[in-house]
C-alpha cells in the first residue's frame, strides 16, 4: 500500500450537513489549464531564486504537458528541481507567493465548466476536495480561493518554518491519490460510492475506479478510451468558451443518464 503525503483540511466538517458523499477533483489540466508548479517557478525565477536555465526546463515540461498530457517521468523531475531549488525557502514566503501567482495567473486559467461543476457540489452541500501531485501549500491556496473545503497534496519536509528539499512520503501521484482519498473517507465518515472524482490523466484511474461516480475531463487518450469502454462520462473544455458553455449545458444530463445506466447495471447483475 502507498504512503501518502497528504495534508489536513483546512476547514472543519460540518456537523449539519447530512451528505456523505464528497468530489474529488484534480488540479494540473482538470481544474486549470496547464500545470500550476510551473508557474509558481516562472514567479519565483522573476524573484531571483532559479537561474534561466531551471525555468526554461519548467517550460519545456510544461509543453510537453499541454500536448500529450501527465507523465509520472517529468513529474518526477520538476518536483525534484522545485524540492532542490525551493530548499531554505520560508513557509509563509512561499504561500504568499502561491497567492500572487493565483490571483496573477491561475485564476484566469481555471476552466469555467470543471469550476461550475465544483459549485454545484458545493451548493449540493457536498464536501469538494483538490487531490494533486502539486505541493500542498499551492494547492491549500488554490482551494481556500475557489471555496473550496481543503487541498490533499504532495507534503514537503519543513523545519523552523523553512523547506528543507526532501519530502515527507512520497509524491501524491497514481495510486497514492486514491490510498489518500480512501483514508479521507474514513476521517470524514465518506460512502466513496456517493463521492465523485474528476481527472484528465489514465494515471489517475485508481482514484476514478475508488468513487460511485468517476468522470474525466480533458482527458488523455487513454483515459478517454478507459472511460469510454466503461460508459464514464466525458467533458472536455478544451474546445474554447463555447465548448466549455455546451459540455456544462450536458453535464447534469450525462450524470443522469451515467446513473441510470448504473442502476441498471446493477439491477441485471454480472453477466455470465
Amino acid at each position: 500500500m502507498p504512503s501518502a503525503a497528504t495534508g489536513p483540511a483546512h476547514r472543519k466538517p460540518d456537523p449539519a450537513g447530512a451528505e456523505t458523499g464528497a468530489a474529488f477533483f484534480d488540479v494540473d489540466n482538470t481544474l486549470m489549464r496547464g500545470a500550476s508548479l510551473f508557474h509558481v517557478g516562472r514567479k519565483m525565477y522573476q524573484r531571483g531564486a532559479f537561474r534561466m536555465r531551471d525555468v526554461a526546463g519548467f517550460a519545456i515540461k510544461q509543453g510537453k504537458f499541454l500536448w500529450r498530457g501527465e507523465n509520472l517521468k517529468d513529474i518526477q523531475s520538476v518536483r525534484d528541481t522545485a524540492m532542490a531549488l525551493g530548499a531554505g525557502l520560508m513557509v509563509t514566503d512561499v504561500k504568499a507567493l502561491g497567492e500572487e501567482v493565483y490571483d496573477e495567473i491561475i485564476a484566469s486559467k481555471i476552466w469555467p465548466g470543471t469550476r461550475a461543476l465544483a459549485d454545484q457540489h458545493l451548493r449540493a452541500r457536498r464536501k469538494v476536495w483538490l487531490v494533486t501531485a502539486t505541493p500542498l501549500t499551492v494547492a491549500e491556496v488554490i482551494a481556500d480561493r475557489l471555496g473550496l473545503d481543503g487541498a490533499l497534496g504532495t507534503v514537503a519536509e519543513i523545519a523552523d518554518g523553512a523547506y528543507t528539499g526532501a519530502l515527507v512520503g512520497e509524491i501524491l501521484h497514481g495510486p497514492a491519490k486514491a490510498y489518500a482519498v480512501a483514508e479521507l473517507a474514513k476521517l470524514e465518515g465518506l460512502e466513496l460510492e456517493n463521492c465523485w472524482a474528476y481527472s484528465d490523466s489514465y494515471n489517475d484511474v485508481p482514484l476514478l475506479s475508488l468513487v460511485g461516480n468517476p468522470v474525466a475531463i480533458n482527458p488523455d487518450a487513454r483515459l478517454r478510451r478507459h472511460a469510454r469502454d466503461r460508459n464514464w462520462p466525458i467533458y472536455d473544455f478544451r474546445s474554447g468558451r463555447k465548448a466549455a458553455t455546451l459540455g456544462l449545458k450536458a453535464a447534469t444530463g450525462a450524470g443522469a443518464v451515467y446513473g441510470l445506466w448504473r442502476g441498471v447495471h446493477k439491477f441485471r447483475g454480472p453477466r455470465g
